[in-house]
């Protein structure tokens, strides 16, 4: 059997389109309103990144503003628990339905770059899960927020960066695809 073929598309486009729908959740149901309420963005969708003096903004923003605390709140305990791991399962079938990593590139590759490949979806989730962990430390009355404020800004880098590699890479085995000609 062929890696991904077992994988109806089907269910890709299930995961696709729960994905977007848990994104517009957030978007409409949190981001927006969070903006609304203070003036400012959610620290997750700075996709430049920021560094640890937006952290304290933020911390004091939310100190002085209850309902804008409770909303971001919310957000990580509604659809930013199930968000990552859709995201997650949706890239990682994506990349078995393509098949081997050595097809991809037209040549064959050694197997530890192959398994780099397919554990990138699974930095993206860790990362996205330990940026919403260290978001409520960070933004809560604990202890350790200190740290979570230092580690936040790393967090949202490393998700964005993994979420970006994954992008350009199944682009890239879509054109090579697409651009290749068909074996029947």
């Amino acid at each position: 059997m062929k890696a991904g073929s077992g994988i109806p598309l089907w269910i890709i486009a299930l995961l696709a389109a729960l994905c977007l729908a848990v994104l517009a959740w957030t978007t409409f149901g949190f981001v927006v309103p969070f903006k609304h309420e203070t003036g400012q963005a959610v620290l997750d969708t700075y996709f430049a990144g920021y560094d640890e003096s937006a952290v304290f903004h933020m911390q004091a923003l939310l100190d002085d503003n209850e309902t804008a605390a409770r909303l971001l709140s919310a957000m990580y305990f509604g659809p930013e628990l199930v968000f990552p791991a859709l995201l997650t399962a949706l890239l990682l079938l994506s990349f078995l339905r393509l098949g081997p990593v050595g097809a991809w590139f037209g040549r064959s590759l050694h197997p530890l770059v192959g398994r780099a490949v397919y554990l990138l979806p699974l930095l993206y989730g860790i990362a996205d899960y330990g940026e919403n962990i260290s978001s409520l430390i960070a933004f809560g009355d604990g202890g350790n927020a200190g740290l979570a404020a230092h580690l936040l800004p790393w967090m949202t880098r490393l998700k964005f960066a993994s979420l970006a590699i994954c992008f350009v890479l199944l682009a890239r085995l879509a054109i090579v695809r697409r651009l290749s000609p068909r074996q029947d």
